[in-house]
């Protein structure tokens, strides 16, 4: 399944030489945070639907194979298992790919979210996903969560509050919760630090500035901040706000944001419907803002 080249006499997968020490797969920073988490929280159950390896949920299968379940190519069924797992009061990690998650919309309707049971899912591959190809982009999943009631929705801004979410979900379990993030590496090298409760809801100011501002979502930030260094070098003074949680919404981090400034760009790594942008717009006019409002994600179209 993709392994990528090989050698053609041995059949063995031609692994790439790096230099140096690199920055993670975020997937290897789900499997070997789950891991250690479990070890300590014995009501920890890690799930996939046929993705052990793809997801780094091997880790924890190969150490606790009674604590760990592939289910197959059954979304469906690893959501609603999930569910009834989280009722008898364990804490279940449901990893799924973003685009796959899409099986199991009905499921986390019915069987999670009106329970208000505390499944943790994790999505995989969410934004774009380059060469995995069309089937595979994760541009939906913000859209389709954000309008399901009590749901919780978060991405990390690097692999170190990746780990921090994941621990931040098992501390005291209050109903459905999504953490998505992206294929590919990082960008920090030394990670594995220790561990800190981050504040559910609770965005974050990452540059000040003058002119504008720019609202991103997940590891995507890392463009804006190149981007403003850019900026900067024309002279546009730009403050930088990580949202951290789509849902629930910093309230009072966008009460502040828009008293400030009167240019403001989103930014995600998702459909440009129904996401972040869509949530700062009707936040803007529920309160009776006024700015200019550019919306940057996927666009409204399928992408190659």
């Amino acid at each position: 399944h993709a392994p990528g080249k090989v050698n053609i006499q041995t059949g063995e997968i031609i692994q790439k030489v790096q230099d140096g020490p690199q920055p993670p797969l975020y997937q290897d920073v789900f499997g070997e945070t789950i891991l250690e988490l479990a070890r300590s929280n014995k009501k920890i159950i890690g799930i996939t639907p046929a993705m052990p390896t793809g997801s780094s949920l091997k880790t924890m299968m190969d150490e606790m194979p009674d604590r760990t379940y592939d289910v197959g190519i059954a979304e469906q069924h690893a959501v609603t298992f999930s569910a009834g797992l989280a009722a008898t009061g364990m804490i279940p990690f449901c990893n799924i790919y973003s685009s796959f998650m899409q099986r199991a919309y009905d499921q986390v309707i019915h069987d999670v979210a009106i329970q208000n049971l505390p499944v943790v899912f994790f999505l995989d591959r969410a934004g774009l996903v380059g060469s995995d190809g069309a089937t595979h982009h994760g541009a939906y999943d913000l859209a389709f969560f954000r309008c399901i009631p009590g749901m919780t929705i978060a991405s990390p801004l690097n692999e170190v509050e990746l780990r921090n979410m994941m621990y931040t979900a098992q501390l005291r379990p209050k109903g459905p919760m999504v953490i998505r993030y992206p294929r590919g590496r990082g960008e920090i090298v030394d990670w594995k630090q220790p561990f800190s409760e981050i504040e559910i809801g609770k965005g974050q100011q990452l540059k000040d500035g003058t002119d504008m501002a720019i609202l991103s979502l997940g590891p995507i930030g890392k463009e804006a901040t190149k981007a403003i260094e850019s900026l900067e070098k024309e002279h546009i003074s730009v403050a930088h706000f990580d949202i951290r949680f789509l849902k629930p919404l910093d309230n009072k981090l966008l009460k502040t944001i828009f008293s400030r400034f009167d240019k403001i760009i989103t930014l995600e790594d998702a459909s440009i419907v129904g996401g972040l942008g869509s949530a700062v717009i009707e936040y803007m006019n529920d309160n009776s803002y006024k700015a200019k409002v550019l919306r940057l994600g996927i666009p409204d179209r399928f992408v190659e």
